[in-house]
């Protein structure tokens, strides 16, 4: 599997962690653990056959254009085919400037983006399997954000308040409860709720807790350090709640955690 990231040129690059192109040559079989990530991504499809997911022993037509929402809970995606996507990573608060929807509906989902998108992405897609280069194809992606991104400029005061919060909240030092944030901030706990949730799909502590155990995977994933050290490293006030929260939004301890199981932890670990 070839596994690239392409940078969103300035105006963008507050709004999109990146592009990525997923490829194989020739159809293949994966079975893939999905862990909670923080973020949301739409794929296209640009191979000549679309992925199938086997579902129960039975091989299942997957859209065209996919939307993952927020990973809460784990989940295997089992598929076999000649992969060709094209994706788009959106930070954990800025998808919501590109949908209209509640992002929070979204999670623990991947679903048909032409739902979401309708003649618009319908359009994107032909153009894009059209295009004769990859250059051509990010520039699409592009003047599609784009036109998405002016239409949701009354949206940017409060982003800019998220992005803050979010950026406090990731910290492995930060113990301060979301009553004494939203005091700093001169708004109430509950207007923070509500737009952290709007703008992200997750809660402020299930943000923390996401992030938190992101710092621990790739640790645990290295085995270079003891579990207490890991827990004392991110942030955790001891190793029962560091263990408590992977096994969460894994499905199993760190003991018996194995970084072969997810592509995108394999992929992270091997660029």
């Amino acid at each position: 599997m070839r596994y690239k990231e392409f940078r969103p040129n300035s105006f963008l690059k507050n709004h999109v962690q990146c592009y990525f192109v997923c490829e194989t040559d020739t159809a293949v079989f994966t079975e893939d653990k999905v862990f909670a990530s923080g973020f949301i991504e739409i794929m296209f499809n640009l191979g000549s056959d679309g992925p199938q997911q086997i579902k129960n022993g039975d091989l299942i037509s997957q859209p065209d254009i996919q939307l993952w929402g927020q990973t809460i809970h784990p989940f295997t995606f089992a598929s076999f085919g000649k992969h060709s996507m094209l994706g788009i990573r959106f930070f954990t608060h800025t998808a919501a400037c590109f949908f209209d929807e509640p992002i929070e509906q979204f999670n623990d989902q991947v679903i048909d983006f032409k739902d979401i998108g309708g003649k618009e992405a319908v359009l994107l897609h032909s153009k894009l399997l059209e295009a004769k280069s990859l250059d051509r194809r990010i520039e699409l992606l592009e003047e599609f954000l784009l036109q998405k991104l002016l239409l949701s400029a009354n949206k940017f005061n409060r982003l800019k308040l998220v992005n803050s919060i979010m950026h406090e909240l990731a910290r492995d030092d930060f113990f301060e409860n979301i009553n004494s944030v939203a005091s700093r901030y001169g708004v109430s706990s509950r207007y923070l709720q509500k737009i952290f949730l709007n703008y992200s799909g997750l809660t402020p502590n299930l943000f923390s807790k996401i992030a938190r155990f992101q710092n621990t995977l790739h640790l645990v994933a290295d085995k270079d350090l003891s579990l207490t050290t890991i827990a004392h490293k991110c942030g955790y006030f001891d190793q029962s709640h560091f263990i408590k929260d992977f096994k969460f939004f894994t499905g199993l301890a760190p003991s018996r955690f194995s970084p072969e199981s997810s592509t995108d932890l394999f992929v992270a670990l091997n660029n």
